[in-house]
């Protein structure tokens, strides 16, 4: 399975293929693009990875979790490309028997995904100015 995807994030397909009969939480976290940052109005976003080794983390990531959680279903996908406002650029489903499980390894597989894989953003602005940063701006705060 390929976790990277220049075409838009089918979520509710994604969605039906996170259903397990071992499954008692399902938690499902969208990271879509806002109309703003720090101000500033937001016209859309540009990802770009490397490609290969971006989607070799991912996998392995999924991996880790559903060992380290005990999860049935672990499913990982980000956008490339393009991504306008109210798109969703990441997408993180995780399935477990809890949903304490659930969510733990939903918020550890995002929070790779934004802070050690390789992908980059770029954010454009309407005034015609664009920012390039890391995947997270957390170290912002």
């Amino acid at each position: 399975m390929t976790h990277l995807s220049t075409e838009k994030i089918d979520v509710m397909t994604l969605w039906e293929q996170a259903h397990h009969p071992e499954a008692g939480g399902v938690v499902l976290f969208s990271g879509e693009v806002r109309n703003n940052h720090q101000g500033k109005e937001v016209s859309h976003l540009y990802y770009e990875a490397a490609d290969q080794m971006a989607n070799k983390m991912i996998a392995a990531l999924l991996d880790e979790a559903k060992q380290r959680w005990g999860l049935q279903v672990a499913i990982a996908v980000h956008r490339l490309g393009k991504v306008s406002v109210m798109e969703t650029a990441v997408v993180v489903i995780t399935a477990a028997a809890h949903r304490e499980e659930a969510y733990a390894a939903n918020q550890y597989i995002i929070d790779r995904i934004k802070h050690h894989v390789p992908l980059w953003k770029c954010e454009h602005f309407v005034d015609g100015e664009r920012a390039w940063g890391g995947h997270c701006s957390c170290q912002q705060k």
